[in-house]
């Protein structure tokens, strides 16, 4: 009588295989003969490859509720190995590859960006990279020692992480008693460095903080920064997603509206992720980004490089592609965008077009391992 394999071995071989799959497949683009620099790739949706954001760390500062909860990122969590990572002139290296096939704007996020260690020579390195936004995403914490440096480097924005104004939430939510003043302290040292417009990303999750949403937007409203409110997101498999917890853009809007009227402003170039408004009575802006209740996939230009060097095509992947090994290997920079431009030819992400209100999906990279 034949044996019976458990269910979570085959799992576990199918995802195996499909590795193996995603490493072959990746080789042998990289060997194809025809130069993929010859014109920039498109996926299977028509969405051109427009924008990178780089991951330079797995590690944060914070243990935000909505993206690395304490119950799972604890003292004994296994972050990547510093020799895991990629290395300064790796990452500028690669991000030379992808501006030639057409990325317009790099974002380095993590984790938290600024837990790496002289992060202001890496923005040196990709700022020699005529004609591309050069911008970062982080929670503020060490932001406001930060800013001179980043900004004299070569970065152009930063965009900062900011869920409430009032102390008590603010810590609630980051979960490390962190307290807001530090943030704004932050806030104000960018600005001060020209790292500007400054954006201001608030995750919204219903039964915590939209009792926020208006005092943020009365906090920014003249001082030019733009407050983007966020749907709050099933990113990964930890942070316990529900439908229930997510207060739609609309809801959002409205409670602006009814405080301070709006009006809606047209995008301001094709994949814009968030929808923007404006202040009827000084023009000031705000923005959604709605990919819940209002999916964006159709336009969606973005890649995500990893921390330890694996490109995904969405933020909502289970998996990725291998290019730390083809630039620790012989492969030329032709090769590298021969595998690079395959595998974006090859894309046809839109989950959050087919999102179910369960969103039973086996397996979802992290955020804080592919960046926001």
């Amino acid at each position: 009588m034949a044996s019976v394999i458990p269910l979570t071995d085959l799992r576990a071989a199918s995802a195996m295989d499909a590795l193996d799959a995603r490493e072959a497949f990746v080789r042998a683009a990289a060997l194809d003969a025809a130069p993929a620099f010859e014109a920039f790739p498109a996926d299977t949706r028509h969405r051109l490859l427009q924008d990178l954001r780089i991951s330079v760390t797995d590690r944060c500062n914070f243990r935000c509720v909505y993206c690395m909860p304490k119950d799972v990122y604890g003292r004994d969590f296994p972050f990547l190995p510093h020799r895991a990572l990629l290395t300064f002139e790796e990452i500028a290296r690669v991000a030379g590859i992808f501006v030639r096939l057409g990325v317009r704007k790099i974002r380095l996020t993590g984790g938290e960006p600024l837990l790496r260690r002289n992060l202001e020579r890496l923005v040196g390195m990709l700022a020699a990279h005529d004609g591309v936004d050069l911008t970062l995403t982080t929670n503020g914490a060490l932001l406001a020692k930060k800013a001179r440096a980043l900004r004299d480097a070569g970065l152009a924005r930063v965009t900062v992480s900011l869920d409430a104004l009032d102390d008590r939430t603010f810590r609630a939510m980051n979960d490390v008693d962190f307290p807001v003043a530090r943030v704004l302290e932050g806030i104000d040292a960018a600005a001060a460095a020209g790292l500007a417009p400054i954006k201001i990303n608030a995750v919204i999750k219903r039964g915590m903080n939209e009792h926020a949403i208006v005092p943020l937007a009365r906090h920014f409203r003249d001082s030019g920064h733009i407050v983007r409110f966020i749907e709050y997101m099933d990113v990964g498999h930890t942070n316990g997603w529900r439908m229930d917890h997510v207060v739609p853009a609309a809801e959002i809007v409205a409670a602006i509206g009814d405080a301070f009227p709006l009006e809606p402003v047209d995008p301001n170039y094709t994949g814009e992720v968030a929808q923007r408004w404006r202040y009827r009575d000084n023009g000031h802006e705000i923005g959604v980004i709605a990919s819940v209740t209002q999916a964006f996939c159709r336009d969606c230009t973005r890649a995500r490089l990893a921390t330890d060097g694996k490109l995904y095509t969405c933020l909502f992947a289970d998996a990725g592609y291998d290019l730390r090994a083809l630039l620790r290997e012989t492969y030329s920079d032709a090769q590298i965008a021969n595998a690079i431009a395959a595998i974006w030819q090859r894309r046809a992400d839109r989950y959050s077009e087919i999102r179910t209100a369960n969103t039973s999906k086996p397996s979802r990279i992290e955020m804080s391992y592919i960046g926001g």
